[in-house]
């Protein structure tokens, strides 16, 4: 059982790198990956997020849509969770953590719309996990995607002191950087 769930835990982190492998949550990871601080800040709401919304769609597809035969509005019921616990981490972090939610700016309620949070709990269903796999792998996933941010914003920290071709600058260069990330990430297939 644990060896099961530590080679989940791997695969949804690294293999199956959530924006570098099947590219779900491209907007926050482009967005607000120009400094590690923030960058790291919204990993970790990203963290929060998806582990708690793994575990109460879990709970409510296995207890309220799967009894009733309601699993056609499992799409639904997940985005207005999602939705529920972005504005919770919204909140907090307006009240007690203001210079972080003003760093994140307009991509901290973007997490609502990040297919990466709502990917993982389909995908939880889909595959039929346990709530205890789907939680593993919410946690592992979102783990993946800040793993990921944090390396393309330390990279882009870096290029801003390189002499970068005029027709990189920007945007191109960071495409090119995450093209690569997610080419060097290929070769965690290899573990499993």
């Amino acid at each position: 059982m644990i060896k099961n769930l530590i080679l989940l835990a791997l695969g949804s982190s690294l293999v199956n790198n959530v924006v570098l492998s099947q590219f779900l949550g491209i907007c926050p990871f482009l967005g607000v990956s120009k400094k590690i601080k923030t960058a790291l800040g919204m990993g970790t709401a990203v963290i929060f997020v998806i582990t708690l919304s793994s575990i109460v769609t879990g709970l409510i597809h296995e207890f309220l849509l799967k009894p009733f035969d309601l699993t056609f509005l499992k799409t639904i019921v997940f985005i207005l969770v999602i939705a529920a616990l972005v504005q919770f981490v919204e909140m907090f972090l307006k009240k007690y953590l203001k210079s972080l939610y003003s760093a994140l700016g307009v991509y901290l309620p973007l997490i609502t719309t990040n297919c990466a949070v709502l990917g993982v709990a389909i995908t939880n269903v889909n595959k039929e996990y346990s709530i205890l796999e789907g939680t593993v792998n919410g946690f592992a996933t979102s783990v993946g995607f800040t793993v990921s941010i944090v390396i393309l914003a330390g990279i882009r920290e870096k290029m801003e002191y390189n002499n970068i071709p005029k027709a990189f600058r920007g945007m191109p260069i960071v495409l090119v950087s995450a093209g690569l990330m997610a080419i060097a990430f290929c070769g965690f297939a290899g573990l499993l």
